[in-house]
């Protein structure tokens, strides 16, 4: 049943914001409609249509809320009405399937009016269904400071009368990266934590992966849609292969290939070729394969690094970064030896986006020490080792500082 309750929880959520206009609202039934699923459905079975059944019993909780709260409900009935003037929602058909109006929901919490921490927080919450303190953990806030954050999302929603509707063609293009960048930054708090004893959080990378799934089958045409999830099959295919039996992080050069994913990689791939078809490339699109060459490759020294430095020029020109840049870097260094992906690196020293990013500091002593250079590599590696936030980076980093410094307690 709790598959079923995860698969159906977001599309129940979103057909209930559509028919009602308000999140609390809607939040508070479903989690009803589920308790009495708990309770009805062990007796008398799952039925044949457990969406449209919770569907059913979250409308029936929601009118009899509203029948017991007259205030409330006058200020449903004028939200509502003026969303159906803006953009009427056809009434649910509960006798077939839940009608799923997960896209509206995307866009809803995605929207530019919200901070963008409180977008992924909202997302979280409602769309992949995670509890407060869960959101909370991938935040690395306190349980009170997520509640007030995800509190005051639903309030900027509800003043700011943000409409529930997928916007129009003319802003999609504006609207969509926030939805995209909300689903990717899940994901990257699964790929590599930001802090905690373990490297990754598989839970959140693979919740990231199930919402662009449901983006993708909903947008089908939208090819950098199919880029991001093009990007998260490619990159947690090798999710096994990361760490080691006792969770110490491997690095690329180490890992085993034969434990990478060979179906997602297939799927992924697949994929890159749908976001890099039919016009000009998008961000994802490009990421994606850079993936795609880096799982392509039988190992480092086969991997096509010229290609993959002209995909990161192509990238720079069209989300210009300091990581983009930094990243470019280490493939020149792949390219064109150490001492030219330093001198590139030396470049962004300035940058303050990458004062407390770790990757660069131990990419700079990684070529430092390939350049024979070790005290310097060790300071390099001595301030990402200040900067990780999790004990796999940081115990990799330990490594690295006792393979240059026999006897030293690192």
């Amino acid at each position: 049943m709790e598959s079923v309750f995860r698969e159906e929880r977001g599309r129940l959520l979103a057909s209930l914001v559509a028919r009602f206009g308000d999140l609390d609202l809607a939040e508070e039934v479903t989690s009803e409609a589920v308790e009495a699923a708990l309770v009805h459905w062990p007796v008398e079975g799952v039925p044949s249509r457990p969406g449209a059944w919770l569907l059913t019993t979250a409308r029936r909780k929601a009118v009899d809320r509203l029948r017991r709260d007259r205030t409330y409900a006058a200020r449903l009935a004028e939200l509502q009405v003026e969303a159906e003037r803006a953009d009427p929602v056809p009434a649910a058909d509960t006798a077939g399937e839940l009608p799923d109006d997960r896209l509206q929901l995307f866009f809803t919490c995605a929207h530019p009016a919200l901070a963008a921490e409180d977008r992924t927080a909202l997302m979280l919450r409602c769309l992949a269904g995670l509890g407060t303190p869960e959101v909370a953990r991938a935040f690395l806030v306190p349980v009170a400071t997520m509640a007030q954050r995800i509190v005051r999302a639903k309030k900027k929603i509800r003043e700011a009368r943000i409409p529930f509707r997928v916007p129009g063609a003319d802003e999609l293009p504006e609207r969509l990266p926030g939805v995209l960048q909300a689903v990717y930054s899940v994901f990257n708090e699964g790929y590599v934590a930001s802090s905690g004893p373990e490297l990754q959080r598989l839970d959140l990378a693979e919740e990231a992966i199930r919402l662009a799934r449901i983006l993708r089958r909903l947008m089908p045409a939208e090819r950098e849609v199919a880029g991001l999830l093009a990007l998260m099959l490619l990159v947690h295919a090798r999710r096994d292969a990361r760490t080691g039996p006792d969770g110490a992080l491997v690095l690329l050069d180490d890992q085993d290939r034969g434990r990478w994913d060979r179906p997602m990689i297939e799927e992924g791939s697949a994929l890159v070729v749908t976001a890099l078809s039919g016009g000009a490339p998008g961000p994802y699109g490009v990421q994606a394969a850079i993936a795609a060459l880096h799982d392509e490759a039988s190992d480092v020294a086969g991997t096509d690094w010229p290609q993959i430095v002209a995909l990161y020029e192509v990238l720079g020109a069209l989300a210009p970064s300091p990581v983009v840049e930094l990243n470019r870097a280490v493939a020149v260094a792949m390219r064109d030896g150490p001492a030219a992906g330093l001198a590139l690196l030396d470049a962004l020293a300035d940058a303050p986006q990458l004062r407390g990013h770790h990757p660069y500091q131990a990419a700079r002593g990684e070529l430092l020490e390939r350049l024979g250079r070790p005290a310097e590599a060790l300071t390099a590696y001595g301030q990402s080792l200040e900067l990780a936030g999790t004990e796999p980076e940081r115990e990799q980093l330990r490594r690295r500082i006792a393979r240059l410094s026999p006897g030293r307690d690192a």
